[in-house]
């Protein structure tokens, strides 16, 4: 008898263990095999068109035709990480932050999940995805802090977040003046190295492992980055710029500008703090106009090599913007 007890409940443990790691499963299981492409598209005068349908588009990959499998209107909600620079150069204008932090979640869908990340030193997560704009309003207010500027850790976390949205569209919106300290070291060891005459092109922003290994992840979930420049640490602005202090800001403007570019993104350069709001909502109304597409790709060799994507509407007076392409890893 106590064999027989122990027997079923030895089942039990297993089968629930199964059931676990099945639940888990289905939340975090991403098709690497499936491309998903966010994509926006404007009239002439750069107005959104949103009132278009998958017969509106034809899809290229290499120049071959892909056959569209899946297509969201502009109305599909997204999960959406807020990236926060709280470190020591953001102090003298948070107040600034804070507002138009606000008026970007003011901008968003009701049905927007939204992620509030703080970083400088550190990477801290104020609130997870949630509808809830209260607390989404007391986490930008509690936002704080100072110190170095961990970027790319802070876009790794992020994008580790996203991972578990499942299928959700997703997009990253971060405010920052870009000079991941990190980086910056890296960067400025490389000019140590050089000439003074060759400390204008000596960095290759692109050429970052940590850095490409972002640009990969997000290749990977389709996650559209949005990088909001802060008008801090701009050598233009001093009196006698040193070759050094231009090379490091320009690598690391070059990468924000990267990021934006691969993801299918827009760069904003903040050149002035009062346009700060009005930037962060033009962000949540680019956002409010995407349209997804999703294609299996008929090359199915999955050789590492890059794949150049391109998106047409039928209306030849349409501007489409997508990522240009991917990595087939």
């Amino acid at each position: 008898m106590q064999t027989q007890k122990f027997l079923i409940l030895f089942l039990i443990a297993i089968f629930g263990c199964i059931s676990v790691s099945a639940q888990t499963d289905d939340v975090i299981k991403v098709d690497s095999s499936i491309v998903r492409l966010n994509v926006g598209v404007a009239d002439r005068q750069g107005r959104p068109v949103t009132n278009l349908s998958r017969e509106n588009f034809t899809l290229f990959e290499d120049g071959v035709k892909q056959d569209i499998s899946r297509f969201d209107p502009t109305v599909a909600p997204f999960s959406v990480v807020m990236l926060l620079d709280m470190s020591g150069s953001t102090l003298g204008f948070r107040e600034v932050i804070r507002q138009s932090a606000f008026r970007f979640i003011d901008a968003l869908a009701p049905e927007d999940r939204v992620a509030v990340v703080e970083f400088n030193d550190r990477v801290n997560l104020r609130n997870d995805f949630t509808t809830n704009r209260k607390s989404i309003a007391n986490s930008i207010n509690a936002a704080n802090g100072r110190g170095k500027t961990q970027l790319y850790k802070a876009l790794d976390f992020a994008l580790g977040k996203l991972s578990k949205e499942g299928n959700r569209r997703k997009a990253v919106i971060v405010l920052t003046d870009g000079a991941d300290s990190s980086l910056r070291e890296v960067d400025r060891n490389v000019l140590e190295k050089v000439n003074e005459t060759e400390i204008a092109n000596a960095i290759k922003p692109e050429a970052s492992a940590g850095f490409n290994a972002i640009l990969s992840k997000s290749d990977t979930q389709s996650v559209t980055i949005y990088p909001l420049a802060l008008p801090t640490g701009d050598p233009s602005k001093l009196a006698e710029p040193t070759p050094v202090q231009t090379a490091l800001y320009t690598a690391s403007r070059a990468r924000l500008q990267m990021l934006a570019e691969r993801t299918g993104g827009t760069f904003n350069a903040i050149n002035r703090l009062e346009d700060m709001g009005r930037i962060y909502a033009t962000v949540a109304a680019d956002l409010r106009a995407l349209y997804t597409i999703e294609y299996a790709p008929l090359d199915t060799n999955r050789n590492g090599k890059w794949r150049q994507i391109k998106i047409e509407v039928t209306n030849n007076e349409l501007i489409s913007r997508t990522r240009p392409g991917y990595f087939a890893r």
